[in-house]
């Protein structure tokens, strides 16, 4: 069993931050709600309060039952957690007469402390809260300080319980890898073990364990959590995998044939479905973007299960859940509301009576990529931008018609290769062409022409949670336009989107 970190979610915007901080050093963690997480057991070495949008003060403050983990296990509490433990255990918490956001230094560090070994004073921090801890217990002691917030950090004497109001997941704080590291190493005495190797032997041995001889059916995307979990149930199970494309009519220029090719290539056993005309078909003259993503759901699942009923005794449906979708499934507030219904295909394990098993549901996204590249999975799919389950139908905005798919796809292939070409492409989170309900006014030649407008969007992003628009240089831009208007019958007018999320989004629906 492998030795673990536990995180406490008080609701911050910063804890999966935390988490994938953790991971980066090669230790393992999971993140559980404040007041839903398992008793700690000889895998847990240590235990982290998160920040909260909620001050200690507030009648509806997040309270954790510490009991039997605090003075039992290493615990270190951060902004919010530093305040829980210092006001409900003696101390007092109280609104701050001095700016605490933004960029601070450590004027004072108690470089004894195993939390502060190697810090040396006059360190950046990053400070994000209104409340201060204006007093703490007899028996904290503070090791470290900047100029206007005397306890920035302190130790609780006689047990292993830190708290910093500073955030050390974020990369404004310069050295907050290195507190995060002295906590888990120093503190927690935990295994630097959870590498990508280590995560294929264990779940490949585990996989054979849980499925045995039984036969599993994978929805492939062509993206990289469905590559990922097919290669790696390939692994363990072999023949007895089987996997299914989709082509719904809304990929990429020749992407069916590209990725079908791909698998093939890699030995996966997988059956392809060309049902573009189902799915154009059904999408027909509708406009709502909800109404859209429904009849994709539902034209899927009923392909899906169409096919996987032709293949017998299966007994498993293998899906590619990622642990941000964990999660956000049982985080503080419950299911987020705004999961759009494209990713609910959930009604498929129920339809079809099959259990569910999830290879990735540990792994953060760039952690996938890792464990993909341990397995061998070719560059060109790992580092393949995200891609929406509904395809170009929410890059088509209002209706759906075989001639405007043929034009973003058209005009796609031209953005995405340039970006490729030119050495763009692994420097951008995503790129993509989307279709406008609407038309411009142009000329060409000696002719006024009345055709279609499609924005270019690129964004730059870790995890698609927040994103800034991709600084592309006008050179390039300008090529592209060109291109897209002289190659792709259909269009006279391309424009650049430079909106940041928030508060946009990525895609345009």
């Amino acid at each position: 069993m492998k030795e673990k970190i536990l995180i406490l979610d008080f609701g911050s915007q910063y804890t999966q931050l935390i988490a994938r901080k953790i991971r980066e050093l090669n230790v393992y963690c999971e993140i559980y709600p404040y007041n839903h997480f398992p008793s700690p057991d000889e895998t847990v070495k240590g235990v982290i309060l998160s920040g909260s949008p909620y001050s200690v003060r507030d009648k509806e403050a997040p309270i954790p039952d510490l009991k039997g983990i605090k003075g039992q296990w290493p615990i270190l509490g951060i902004c919010y957690g530093a305040q829980y433990l210092a006001h409900y255990y003696g101390g007092e918490v109280l609104p701050s007469d001095t700016r605490e956001y933004g960029r601070a230094n450590l004027k004072f560090v108690d470089s004894e402390s195993p939390l502060f070994r190697g810090i040396e004073a006059g360190t950046q921090v990053w400070m994000s809260h209104g409340d201060t801890i204006a007093r703490i217990p007899d028996h904290y002691r503070i090791i470290g300080s900047t100029e206007d917030v005397k306890i920035g950090a302190y130790k609780i004497e006689g047990e292993e319980t830190y708290g910093i109001q500073f955030h050390p997941e974020v990369y404004h704080t310069i050295e907050g890898k290195k507190i995060l590291e002295n906590f888990a190493v120093e503190v927690c005495g935990v295994s630097r073990d959870w590498t990508p190797a280590s995560f294929v032997e264990t779940t490949v041995r585990e996989l054979q364990e849980k499925i045995g001889e039984d036969k599993v059916l994978l929805g492939l995307s062509g993206g990289v959590d469905s590559s990922v979990a097919a290669v790696l149930l390939h692994r363990a199970i072999g023949r007895n995998l089987t996997c299914i494309f989709v082509n719904n009519g809304l990929l990429r220029k020749n992407e069916y044939d590209q990725v079908l090719h791909s698998y093939r290539h890699m030995g996966l056993n997988v059956i392809g479905v060309d049902a573009s005309d189902r799915f154009l078909d059904a999408l027909a003259g509708v406009t709502d973007p909800e109404k859209k993503r429904k009849i994709i759901g539902k034209a899927f699942i009923d392909v899906f299960d169409e096919e996987a009923h032709k293949i017998k005794d299966v007994k498993w449906l293998a899906q590619g859940t990622i642990y941000p979708d964990v999660i956000e499934s049982v985080s503080v507030n419950g299911p987020s509301a705004t999961i759009k219904s494209h990713h609910n295909v959930g009604g498929l394990p129920e339809k079809m009576h099959l259990k569910v098993v999830e290879p990735l549901r540990l792994l953060f996204k760039d952690e996938v990529r890792r464990v993909g590249e341990t397995l061998g999975i070719d560059r060109t799919i790992l580092g393949r931008h995200p891609f929406p389950g509904p395809g170009l139908a929410i890059r088509i905005l209002g209706e759906i018609t075989r001639e405007k798919v043929r034009i973003v796809q058209e005009a796609d292939d031209i953005f995405i290769s340039g970006l490729k070409r030119e050495g763009l492409y692994d420097k951008v989170w995503q790129a993509a062409v989307i279709l406008l309900p609407v038309q411009s006014v142009g000329v060409m030649g000696d002719e006024r022409t009345y055709e279609h407008v499609v924005v270019l969007r690129a964004v730059n992003s870790t995890d698609g949670m927040t994103a800034d628009w991709s600084h592309l240089p006008y050179d390039f831009l300008a090529r592209v336009s060109s291109d897209i208007i002289n190659k792709v019958k259909g269009i006279n007018r391309v424009v650049y989107d430079i909106s940041s999320k928030p508060p946009a989004t990525i895609e345009w629906e």
